[in-house]
């Protein structure tokens, strides 16, 4: 029986065009050499059978032109990583609908959610103009999976199922298969992420990087003159992907770094080998280069209002877009606002892992954790801070996710302070003490110590209006700020009671998308960051979980990575959902908010209304940046 994914592999991969499409065409800044570089001719760096973006439909794109400078403003160094992020090259990914389709694949097919076989475009290359090939592949999972110097604990554990790793076949130059004894319905899903698993690197350009491949002599001189320890540190530095600061390391992305750190500025040019064209025949993109200005993270939304960037959406909040909007008058800027894909733009995380044992065991009683959520003025918290234009909701899904439902988004999220003191008289805080704050089971009072890191200022002026709310139930709470990684320490240790932090990353989730943020499954999930670990580390660290509806979370999340069909997929997910928001596990204010997104005003093919998120979005990658292009005659 053929899976709805296989039917929309196949499909897709019917779909693309078997013959090119007439006559290509390249960009000035390659075919006039002013890139400095000899290139064969445009028809000899596509593949055979190139990916062909359809615009000009009923999303409001058009067919663009070639050429322009794309300014952007960056707080680090390191948020070079945006790039590659954007640029949402993945063996495939996401569209608009949040469908998976081929993209650097020419075409794949599922077997049973256990075998999947991948096909590469014929004649595809690296930006260096090597060929993209299986042996791409096979380096990757040879010679640096099965490696212990680069990774010391063997192949991903994305990768391992029950214990049991996958069997890697080459079948041929431009075919390789992936096949588990039981199904592993995460596997596409890494694949598309933002920071995919990566199956394939450049093995003609890292084996020089290589104990089993370069001289012992060379390997040495490659080491000194990068100024690290073994080949291990050279290999890795070389290779690094996420933040693509090697010029020379190829990529299959539409932009290549041409600049080494430090920098004040990284230019990013065109990838002349880019698999993607328009169905007139251009090589996307139509931007030739990018530059990325290193900035103050303070000073971005200031200088983005003055006309310094071309495309902004990294430091800028809700809060700069009055000031924004105001700038469109004066400045050839078009301000656009999209809506956040989070469970929660501020969410509560009690600690069920905090060392405090009264209230470790309050936390863990499911009354307190409902009685808070109801004592939270959502409708307050909407008009003071967002203008009434968020959705009051619990910490769950959004509406633009088929699988919603309105009880999950009503869960003990409306206001009722009479119900939530009730419930924490029933919990056993039926004593008050001096100003009305209600007394522990061992006498203190009832003082919530909140940790958040600083970083946004909503989450600040929330938690005065939660203040209040939580005071007219007899509950206190103190703010302390902490440095990210000090507070991520605090929470994993227990000494953090509460932290504040966004909600769920993907509020838009189809069936077909992991559910693991609603089970333990990291150590970045602050309400049980210790059964958290215990899972992401295999059992080797953390602790087992030992309360009974997590427990049955994390089953749910083994049944679904176990199912074979769609249908099975959701009907995991809604017992998970409705769980998940009727245990209160984290406290939601509103979802739904808006992000401000700034672009030139000649820029054309910018949505003007996106949804805006790190995965599944990719912040703007789903919707093509590469098709982003300047009309000159704006």
């Amino acid at each position: 029986m053929i899976t709805r994914r296989q039917a929309l592999a196949l499909l897709a991969g019917t779909m693309m065009p078997k013959t090119v499409l007439g006559a290509y065409v390249d960009s000035a800044y390659l075919s006039d050499n002013a890139a400095g570089t000899s290139l064969p001719p445009l028809a000899e760096r596509l593949p055979r059978n190139p990916r062909v973006i359809r615009l000009g439909g009923d999303n409001g794109t058009r067919i663009g032109k070639h050429g322009g400078t794309l300014r952007m403003l960056i707080g680090g160094q390191r948020d070079i990583r945006y790039i590659p992020i954007i640029s949402y090259s993945r063996l495939l990914g996401y569209n608009e609908k949040l469908e998976l389709e081929p993209d650097l694949l020419e075409r794949f097919e599922v077997e049973d959610e256990r075998i999947f076989t991948f096909h590469l475009r014929e004649g595809h290359r690296w930006s260096d103009g090597s060929l993209f090939t299986s042996e791409d592949f096979r380096y990757v999972w040879e010679d640096m999976f099965l490696n212990k110097d680069l990774y010391r604990g063997g192949i991903p554990s994305s990768l391992i199922i029950n214990g049991t790793k996958p069997r890697f076949e080459v079948l041929d130059t431009l075919t390789v298969r992936y096949s588990w004894d039981v199904p592993n319905p995460d596997f596409l899903t890494d694949i598309a992420s933002p920071s995919p698993l990566r199956l394939m690197m450049p093995a003609a350009y890292l084996k020089q990087f290589h104990r089993k491949y370069q001289t012992p002599e060379k390997l040495k001189e490659l080491i000194a003159k990068a100024r690290v320890e073994d080949w291990k540190s050279l290999h890795q530095m070389q290779s690094r992907t996420v933040r693509p600061e090697n010029p020379d390391l190829p990529t299959l992305d539409a932009w290549r770094n041409m600049t080494a750190p430090p920098s004040g500025r990284f230019v990013f040019e065109r990838n002349p080998y880019y698999h993607r064209v328009d169905e007139e025949g251009r090589q996307l993109p139509y931007i030739d280069k990018v530059y990325l200005d290193v900035s103050s993270s303070d000073l971005i939304a200031a200088k983005t209002g003055t006309g310094e960037s071309d495309l902004q959406f990294t430091n800028l909040d809700f809060a700069d877009y009055t000031f924004l909007k105001n700038a469109e008058e004066r400045y050839p800027i078009k301000v656009d606002l999209w809506r956040r894909i989070q469970g929660s733009r501020t969410a509560l995380f009690p600690n069920l892992n905090c060392k405090d044992p009264v209230w470790n065991r309050l936390w863990r009683d499911v009354r307190v954790r409902r009685a808070l959520s109801l004592a939270i003025n959502r409708h307050e918290i909407n008009m003071a801070v967002f203008f009434g234009l968020a959705k009051e909701s619990a910490n769950t899904i959004l509406p633009k996710s088929p699988l919603f439902k309105p009880q999950y988004r009503n869960a003990w999220a409306h206001h009722d302070p009479e119900q939530a003191n009730r419930l924490l008289d029933e919990a056993g805080l039926d004593k008050r003490g001096p100003g009305d704050i209600r007394l522990l089971p061992d006498g203190r009072p009832a003082r919530v110590i909140v940790e958040v890191n600083g970083e946004n200022s909503n989450e600040t002026d929330i938690l005065e209006l939660i203040h209040d709310h939580w005071m007219d139930v007899g509950i206190k709470i103190f703010v302390r700020t902490s440095q990210r990684e000090l507070l991520r320490r605090r929470v994993k240790g227990g000494e953090a009671m509460m932290t504040v932090f966004h909600g769920l990353d993907n509020g838009v989730p189809t069936a077909d998308m992991s559910p693991e943020e609603l089970a333990p499954t990291s150590d970045d999930q602050m309400q049980w960051p210790l059964w958290g670990l215990h899972a992401y580390s295999g059992g080797s660290d953390g602790k087992p979980v030992d309360m009974p509806e997590a427990i049955r979370l994390a089953a749910l999340l083994d049944e679904w990575r176990l199912s074979k069909s769609s249908s099975e997929r959701e009907t995991i997910w809604h017992h998970m959902l409705e769980l998940y928001t009727d245990q209160v596990f984290t406290i939601g204010t509103v979802n739904e908010t808006l992000q401000p997104v700034v672009h030139a005003r000649s820029l054309r093919n910018v949505p003007q209304d996106g949804l805006y998120g790190y995965d599944p979005m990719s912040y703007l990658g789903v919707y093509r940046p590469d098709t982003f292009w300047y009309d000159k005659d704006a």
